[in-house]
């Protein structure tokens, strides 16, 4: 199964994250098939940079989100939406 998941960066007490898309048998930090994005938490306002077409693309073949990933997509998808009408 292929999951669209966090992979953690940074240093001691100052996390990164890339999202990628996995195997479900990889390690969290292991291979990754593709990166599609990613998310700060140290910053305000939880930077968040996804590629939305690519996530569509996985979601539509089988890939299942994790539930953090699927709440910055969420994210993700109104920012773009309250983008798009400014």
């Amino acid at each position: 199964m292929v999951k669209i998941r966090l992979a953690r960066g940074g240093a001691k007490k100052k996390p990164y994250y890339r999202i990628i898309v996995a195997d479900a048998r990889s390690k969290r930090d292991g291979r990754h098939i593709e990166r599609i994005g990613s998310y700060d938490p140290m910053v305000k306002e939880n930077k968040v940079t996804l590629d939305l077409e690519r996530v569509k693309y996985w979601i539509s073949v089988g890939a299942q989100p994790t539930d953090r990933v699927q709440k910055l997509i969420k994210n993700a998808e109104g920012a773009q939406a309250a983008q798009a009408e400014a």
